[in-house]
């Protein structure tokens, strides 16, 4: 009998395991995040980054090999993988986060590519917006320098909802560098309280329903209903 507590948790584990390799080997393409599912054929791999064409490779060398690294090393059975780029890349903190680093590491100046980080972030429709820059960046005493821009929840249930965070790395000569992005996304927060526009007012007019209309001219007297009534 199939243990169910240590199938499905295996199964997490390979997923976190999968992410952490991906996101190592392939930092320079955006790498944003990856999706497993399995299928009657076998397993089908979704890998979103930013710069697909550099995990395809040249006529689809590069996402051969991977197919028999997770196959071989991961236990994926008969992996399918297909390259699809984010959303919004400019929303996705994993994105964010990787190009800073790969921008530091080109020789960028860190307060720039940080600004201009936190400037696309922004004009994608970003609520706010947060970069930390950590290492030896001014001095041979290693620092930090944080940047922030707009609404950024720290705890709460928006924290949950609404924030996406991720950690990248850059090995510069100086040392490594720490990058932290943290993005809050464009979603309405459900303690946001709005105040509806009050309706036109009627002018005073009195609707009335359910009444019969009886003309007194043409409806008989009490008299000559009785005559008639005689007759």
């Amino acid at each position: 009998m199939v243990d169910v507590k240590k199938y499905f948790l295996q199964k997490s584990m390979t997923r976190v395991m999968v992410d952490e390799f991906l996101a190592k080997e392939y930092y320079n393409a955006e790498y944003a995040g990856t999706e497993i599912s399995k299928t009657p054929m076998g397993t089908r791999v979704t890998i979103y980054a930013g710069r697909p064409a550099i995990i395809i490779g040249k006529d689809g060398r590069t996402i051969k090999r991977l197919a028999q690294i997770l196959e071989k090393y991961f236990n994926l059975e008969n992996p399918q993988i297909t390259v699809a780029p984010p959303e919004k890349p400019e929303l996705n903190a994993r994105v964010m986060a990787f190009r800073l680093a790969v921008t530091l590491e080109r020789g960028y100046h860190f307060r720039r590519a940080a600004f201009i980080t936190i400037r696309k972030i922004m004009n994608a429709g970003a609520i706010g917006a947060e970069v930390i820059v950590s290492g030896k960046i001014t001095s041979e005493r290693a620092k930090f320098e944080k940047l922030k821009e707009g609404i950024v929840y720290k705890t709460g249930n928006n924290l949950d909802v609404m924030v996406d965070r991720a950690i990248a790395i850059a090995t510069l000569k100086m040392g490594i560098y720490g990058v932290e992005v943290v993005i809050t996304k464009p979603i309405r927060s459900i303690d946001k309280i709005s105040l509806k526009e009050g309706t036109e007012s009627s002018g005073g007019e009195v609707r009335v329903t359910n009444v019969r209309i009886i003309d007194e001219e043409q409806r008989p007297s009490q008299g000559e209903e009785s005559s008639e009534q005689a007759e």
